[in-house]
């Protein structure tokens, strides 16, 4: 498989804190891949370099080729490149269908006027919001917020599709679902990277998995292997532990 995503050496650096340590991997198209690791370790940080909500203190990343290292937020996402945020992100004056037309005009495949309504209707009715179009953001939960701004992102058709811990704080009934809808995309052929600490997801949907610690890459291989590997587990229980 050919590479969509290619982070050669990605380094973040706030002050004296190393975020980010040198970090390179690729993700092939069509690809779901798991970006894990206890919290702090920098996945995040590493979602905001790929996105241009931060800028690389040093380090390559591309996009089918094109080099997004450094380039405006904008920019990338017209390249192709949609999220959705660990604390969510909408935009509370508008309405839900609103949220999600927001993303069609601006994002990758970009859609106007009627077009852009019919096709967030559509993401409504798949991300589980059917019939509350016009629903204000004030009276939508906490995870329906998640499932707008995951019909946000989609609404751009992205070429690389980001989720930043998207299925935290569902039930099990939730999280099923939530399961199904990204087994959904992948099988659609998305290329997906999703930083999540549900190991059920991570087992059952990702093709491979890239682990982070301390800001440095650890692992990187096939998910079972990886999550047996003794570096791995002590990343996560601590030394004494493993």
């Amino acid at each position: 498989m050919t590479a969509l995503l290619s982070v050669h050496n990605a380094r973040k650096v706030f002050g004296g804190l190393v975020a980010v340590n040198d970090v390179s991997f690729d993700v092939s198209r069509g690809e779901l891949v798991g970006l894990i690791g206890p919290n702090g370790s920098g996945k995040t940080t590493m979602l905001n370099l790929i996105t241009g909500a931060l800028k690389p203190t040093s380090g390559t990343i591309m996009l089918d080729g094109t080099v997004l290292s450094s380039r405006p937020a904008h920019f990338i996402a017209r390249q192709g490149v949609a999220r959705t945020f660990q604390l969510v992100r909408v935009l509370p004056s508008l309405s839900a269908i609103e949220n999600v037309v927001a993303g069609a005009v601006f994002g990758h495949a970009r859609h106007w006027g009627a077009d852009a309504y019919a096709l967030a209707e559509d993401l409504l009715h798949r991300v589980g919001l059917g019939g509350r179009a016009d629903a204000p953001i004030a009276s939508m939960t906490y995870i329906d917020q998640k499932r707008l701004e995951l019909a946000r992102a989609l609404a751009s058709d992205p070429r690389l599709l980001l989720l930043d811990e998207w299925l935290a704080g569902l039930n099990p009934s939730e999280l099923k679902i939530g399961i199904s809808l990204i087994a959904d995309l992948r099988d659609e052929g998305r290329t997906i990277v999703m930083v999540e600490h549900v190991m059920d997801a991570i087992r059952s949907l990702c093709d491979r998995c890239v682990v982070m610690s301390s800001g440095t890459k650890i692992a990187d291989g096939n998910v079972t292997e990886v999550l047996t590997q003794k570096d791995v587990v002590a990343a996560y229980l601590g030394g004494e532990d493993a």
